[in-house]
């Protein structure tokens, strides 16, 4: 590290143009895969955030909630089976604010009041069998609509009146706050005739309890929480095309890196003749090189880090932008692989370097 950390010095323009690269590819690659987590949390985070383990759909609708019905019946037959099931309905509607004309779209969640699937409460209360006016809402409509506890909304459709009694977080599906209602007030939104029909059923329990539905219960298929969150209409499409993004943005960073190390090593190459012939060995001139990378990678990924979470600050408050720690380290781990791995090409070059004949080129 001793060369590494000297020619830093010395040539500190070069690095750091070499550093606002990697700083800039750094802020595109976590912005992207913001933008792709937030819209991801956005589409479909009320799925993520259940608390279930398997959904079980009509068969045949390719796995989509919006397309399954189930009956009652069916709800019957599998807690005959000794499974833990509660019934799930979703509806996609617009709602209105009492004393406005102003409409907010929302998906309707309905369940029993007091089920596993009705998420935590972060202000008022929970569903109250007692109280079937009573819904919850998620907290993006407080900030975007200003929506408050004991507001009254109306269904656009039926025109029954609920009553907010308290928020949610992390709770959108298909980009739109969800609502939760029970199950008394989805019999009396729903159309006439369907009040008893459902879109999915919600089961706790392990696999062989899943599979046991499956062999049992004719016409229904049970699915993970991850394949109905994939087929939430344009999430794949969403998801697909930013990773894709990402993807090609590690690519474009490998190639430019092992274009700028290969350059400067070519322009170093009468150098390391030099030091060859005063005893270095390519171990040694590779370790510098590799150390030096790592070094200015290292810096400018936390760099690039602090810039994204720097410009996020700045985007407006609609835009959906999500990074977990999870994330940053493993991005961050990528990128310096990536970073190394550019630099390879540097390493064939000095391991080819020919130390009399970089000396005669100087003489």
């Amino acid at each position: 590290m001793f060369l590494a950390v000297r020619e830093l010095k010395h040539s500190k323009l070069r690095f750091l143009l070499i550093g606002l690269i990697m700083i800039l590819i750094t802020c595109l690659v976590f912005i992207i895969s913001g933008l792709a987590e937030g819209l991801s949390a956005d589409n479909g985070s009320s799925i993520q955030n259940m608390n279930t383990d398997a959904l079980v759909l009509q068969s045949d609708v390719d796995k989509r909630l919006d397309r399954s019905v189930l009956s009652e019946k069916k709800l019957d037959e599998i807690r005959d089976l000794g499974i833990d099931a509660v019934p799930l309905g979703q509806k996609m509607a617009s709602a209105i604010r009492e004393g406005t004309d102003r409409k907010m779209d929302a998906t309707f969640f309905a369940t029993w009041a007091e089920s596993f699937l009705v998420p935590p409460v972060v202000e008022g209360k929970s569903l109250d069998p007692d109280r079937p006016d009573g819904v919850l809402v998620d907290e993006k409509l407080k900030r975007e609509e200003g929506l408050r506890l004991h507001d009254v909304l109306q269904d656009e459709v039926s025109g029954e009146k609920l009553r907010v009694i308290g928020f949610t977080s992390g709770q959108t599906f298909s980009h739109t706050p969800v609502i939760y209602v029970t199950t008394q007030k989805w019999a009396k939104i729903q159309p006439s005739g369907a009040s008893n029909l459902y879109n999915a059923v919600a089961v706790r329990g392990k696999a062989d309890a899943v599979k046991k539905i499956e062999t049992s219960v004719d016409g229904v298929e049970a699915v993970s929480k991850e394949e109905a969150l994939k087929s939430i209409p344009s999430y794949q499409a969403e998801q697909t095309s930013l990773n894709m993004m990402i993807a090609f943005l590690f690519v474009i960073a490998a190639f430019v890196l092992a274009v700028f190390f290969y350059v400067i090593t070519l322009q170093k190459t009468q150098q390391f003749g030099v030091l060859k012939a005063l005893g270095a060995n390519t171990g040694y001139l590779a370790g510098n090189l590799i150390g030096q990378v790592i070094l200015i990678a290292t810096v400018s990924i936390a760099v690039g880090v602090g810039g994204t979470f720097a410009m996020n600050a700045l985007f407006p408050a609609g835009i959906p932008f999500a990074l977990d720690t999870g994330m940053i380290l493993q991005y961050s781990a990528l990128l310096l692989g990536v970073a190394v791995a550019g630099s390879l090409l540097s390493l064939v070059r000095v391991a080819k370097v020919d130390a009399m004949e970089a000396i005669g080129r100087v003489d």
